[in-house]
């Protein structure tokens, strides 16, 4: 099946889209003006894979104390909280869990705490900061069975109390089957102590995503100079509160389940406003008649096209011969179904997952909407700290920008298709010339019919 377009440029709606849009609206809405609020500052936050690399350690070092303190003071950084005596035990993590004992807690149960008597379902009722994430979950029975269960192992990132006094209470309450996705959003298959979290990236939830083949949506995690954060917004604020079939770690959001790529684009005009351009004037929309099962966007940010020259871009956009290779440029930055986040890959859902994405080193060559194209991914990690390189020159800037449908890699470059005899064009190169970008371009553009058929 071909797919002429995949980067849709729909007015920029105010709420993020989950079934039932206009309720989940209604209930969330104060929690998603804090997540533009705080994500609009991100790109000024984030450091580039330079600095990344030079502090790599130290922050790494920085952040296993972070979590060693959060783990042993709880109740301190968070005044509010009570913790039951009898589970004062889970409060600290046992020793071949803490960073250097070499623990990872991968397989089976994890260990013997005296305090571990008690389940995930079991503590979230015990303790005084997370009855109202407890109140929710009793409503669905599967969820209290996933929770309760003691033949698997699940790590649940548990909204305080605090989290739902963003929710004004003259909103309706949202349906039953939204709330019912955003719980399983925040629970992940799986034993995720705090260590192990910050070797990931992304970690798999409980919620399966149609547009994604019905694959598990993700929660990102990043861990910066004010801590640990899901989704760039939500901060663990307490973590390895150990039970029977598990592990707790508390954020003070709740976390919704992400936006649909172009919404989540829309949502930095600052940087994304010329990609966006190009998408409308190209045409670009998606095709609803054939939907995709999960889709990579590596999107060029507006320094990106600005480093291509004033020349270059008055062609592309300002001319009607340009605009056919603007298409092309476009096409050559999006994938369809196939996902690749910088630890995980969801492939073709008729071909499956390829990959071993657990090798510290990896590489995946992705066909793009522009025919006959390839991008060629190469992926290299050290501990938590993970680089993705395309094409062997261009470095993703951003990574895993989660979206409903896929993922958003964010570039400081644009992508321009190999010369067969020139080869790759390259950042260090500088403003690209009209007539090279052309050359590049022109087997790949379509030709204009000349005369009746």
């Amino acid at each position: 099946m071909r797919y002429t377009a995949l980067l849709p440029f729909a007015a920029a709606a105010t709420a993020f889209v989950i079934p039932d849009e206009a309720t989940a609206k209604e209930i969330f809405i104060e929690t998603e003006q804090e997540v533009e609020e705080t994500l609009s500052s991100w790109w000024h936050r984030v450091p580039s894979v330079e600095d990344i690399r030079s502090y790599a350690e130290e922050t790494l070092d920085d952040a296993y104390d972070a979590f060693e303190r959060q783990a042993s003071k709880l109740t301190s950084n968070l005044p509010t909280i009570e913790i039951e005596p009898e589970l004062s035990d889970f409060v600290s993590p046992p020793d071949h869990e803490k960073p250097g004992h070499g623990g990872h807690g991968r397989h089976g149960h994890h260990g013997h705490n005296k305090g571990e008597n008690l389940t995930v379902y079991q503590v979230i009722h015990a303790t005084n900061f997370t009855k109202k994430f407890a109140a929710l979950v009793d409503e669905y029975p599967e969820i209290v069975k996933t929770l309760n269960s003691t033949n698997a192992n699940v790590t649940t990132f548990v909204p305080i109390d605090k989290a739902f006094e963003k929710i004004p209470d003259h909103h309706k309450k949202p349906s039953k089957e939204v709330i019912e996705r955003i719980l399983q959003y925040h629970v992940v298959p799986g034993y995720y102590p705090a260590g192990r979290v910050l070797a990931h990236h992304t970690l798999p939830t409980l919620m399966k995503e149609e547009a994604l083949g019905d694959r598990p949506q993700r929660l990102r995690i990043s861990i910066g100079f004010l801590g640990v954060r899901l989704n760039f917004y939500s901060k663990v604020v307490g973590v390895n509160l150990f039970t029977k079939n598990g592990v707790i770690h508390c954020v003070d959001s709740i976390l919704l389940p992400p936006p649909p790529a172009h919404r989540l684009l829309s949502l930095y005009p600052s940087e994304f406003s010329t990609l966006l351009l190009a998408a409308e004037k190209t045409g670009l929309h998606g095709d609803k008649d054939h939907p995709t099962k999960g889709l990579t966007i590596f999107a060029p940010t507006n320094w990106a096209f600005k480093k291509l020259g004033p020349g270059a871009n008055a062609f592309l956009f300002n001319t009607e011969k340009g605009l056919k290779y603007l298409k092309a440029l476009l096409q050559y930055h999006c994938v369809v179904n196939e996902t690749l986040y910088s630890d995980e890959y969801y492939g073709r859902p008729d071909e499956g997952d390829d990959v071993d994405t657990e090798n510290a080193q990896y590489h995946v060559d992705l066909p793009t909407l522009l025919e006959g194209k390839h991008l060629s991914i190469d992926i290299a990690r050290f501990y938590g700290m993970i680089t993705m390189k395309i094409n062997g020159y261009t470095k993703v800037s951003v990574q895993d920008s989660l979206a409903k449908d896929g993922v958003v890699q964010v570039l400081n470059s644009v992508l321009i298709p190999p010369h067969e005899r020139k080869g790759f064009w390259k950042e260090e190169d500088g403003e690209i010339e009209v007539h090279e970008l052309i050359e590049r371009l022109q087997p790949l553009v379509e030709p204009e019919w000349v005369g009746e058929l």
